[in-house]
C-alpha cells in the first residue's frame, strides 16, 4: 500500500490533485468568509458569515480551483507573456488590497506631487551622495582588510566590525546628538549622508574584498614576473576584474538604502517617509500617505533595478571584448 501511494506521488498527474487539496486546507485555515471573495459568491451561499465550516471549505475550494486553472490556463503562453500576465493579476491584487483601506484617492492626487519633487527628489539625493561616499570607504577597508599591514587591518576590521554589529538608527543618533556633545555641529543631511554611507560602507567592505580575493592569484603572478609594480597589476589586472563581480551586489545596496534612508527621517529631513507622515497627520490620513509613499518607493527601486541591469549588461559587454 506504502509502495502504491509513493508511485502516485511520483506520478506528475497526481500533482494537481495534491495542490487542490493542500490549497482547499490552507484557504479554509484562512477563512476567506469576510473577504471581497467570499462576497462574490454570496449568491451560492446565503451570507458567508453564516455558512459555518461548509462555506470555509467552499470558499477555499472555490478558490484553490482558481488558482490552479489560473496557472493551467498560463502554461499555454509563451514565458514574457507568462511574466507579464502574473505580474498585472498580482499587481490588480496588491491595488484590490490598498482599495479595501477605504482611501482617499483625491487627497492622494493632491498629494503625490509634492512627495515627487520633495521627498522622492531628497531620498534619491541622498542615497546617490551616500552610495558614492560608501564605495570609496568600502575600497579602502577592503584594501585594509588585505592588507599586512597591521595598523590598516586593525581600523578596517574595526571600522567593519563596528559599522556591521550596530543598528544604523543608532548610528543616525550617535552621529546626530553624539558629535554635538563634542563641539562638532552637524546639519541634517550631512549627518544622514555620513550615517548611511558608513553603514553601507562597512558591509560594502565585504563585498569588495570578495571580488577582489576571487581574482586568481595566478595572473598577479604572473604581472610580477613581467615587471609590473602592485599597484600598476591592481589598478590594470586586478580591480577591471573585480568589478564584474562587484556591481551587482553594489547594485543591490544602493536599492536597499533607499528604503533605509527613512529613517534618517528622524532628523527632520524633507525625505519621503518624513513628507507621507507629516503630510498624513496633518490630515489624519496616514494610510493614504503611507500607501503612497509605498508606491513611489517601490517605482523608485524598479527604475533602479533597470537601470543596475543596463550597467551590468554594459559592462559584462565591455569585460569580454
Amino acid at each position: 500500500m506504502q509502495e502504491s501511494l509513493l508511485n502516485k506521488l511520483r506520478d506528475r498527474s497526481a500533482l494537481p490533485w495534491i495542490f487542490l487539496v493542500v490549497a482547499t486546507l490552507v484557504f479554509s485555515w484562512i477563512d476567506l468568509r469576510g473577504s471581497s471573495f467570499g462576497q462574490f459568491l454570496a449568491p451560492a451561499l446565503g451570507d458567508p458569515q453564516e455558512s459555518g465550516n461548509f462555506g470555509r471549505f467552499a470558499i477555499g475550494l472555490v478558490f484553490a480551483f482558481a488558482i490552479a486553472g489560473n496557472i493551467l490556463l498560463l502554461r499555454i503562453f509563451s514565458f514574457r507573456t507568462q511574466v507579464l500576465i502574473v505580474w498585472l493579476e498580482l499587481l490588480v491584487l496588491a491595488l484590490a488590497f490598498f482599495n479595501s483601506f477605504d482611501l482617499s484617492y483625491s487627497f492622494i492626487a493632491s498629494k503625490l506631487p509634492f512627495l515627487i519633487t520633495q521627498g522622492a527628489f531628497t531620498t534619491i539625493y541622498i542615497s546617490l551622495s551616500a552610495i558614492l561616499i560608501a564605495c570609496i570607504l568600502a575600497m579602502m577597508a577592503a584594501l585594509g582588510r588585505l592588507s599586512s599591514n597591521g595598523l590598516a587591518y586593525g581600523i578596517s576590521s574595526f571600522y567593519i566590525s563596528f559599522f556591521r554589529g550596530t543598528p544604523l538608527l543608532l548610528q543616525v543618533y550617535l552621529i546626530y546628538l553624539g558629535l554635538p556633545q563634542m563641539g562638532i555641529v552637524v546639519d541634517a543631511i550631512p549627518a544622514g549622508i555620513a550615517a548611511l554611507a558608513l553603514c553601507y560602507g562597512a558591509y560594502m567592505a565585504e563585498i569588495f574584498r570578495a571580488g577582489i580575493t576571487g581574482i586568481p592569484k595566478a595572473q598577479s603572478e604572473a604581472a610580477a614576473a613581467l615587471g609590473l609594480r602592485k599597484p600598476v597589476i591592481f589598478r590594470k589586472i586586478v580591480l577591471p576584474q573585480a568589478m564584474r563581480m562587484i556591481i551587482p551586489p553594489t547594485g543591490n545596496q544602493f536599492i536597499a538604502m533607499l528604503k533605509d534612508s527613512s529613517l534618517i527621517s528622524v532628523m527632520g529631513i524633507w525625505e519621503l517617509m518624513f513628507l507621507a507622515r507629516t503630510q498624513g497627520r496633518a490630515e489624519f490620513k496616514h494610510l493614504e500617505m503611507l500607501v503612497t509613499a509605498a508606491l513611489v518607493y517601490w517605482a523608485m527601486s524598479i527604475i533602479f533595478e533597470l537601470i543596475q541591469a543596463r550597467i551590468e549588461k554594459h559592462y559584462g559587454k565591455g569585460q569580454t571584448r
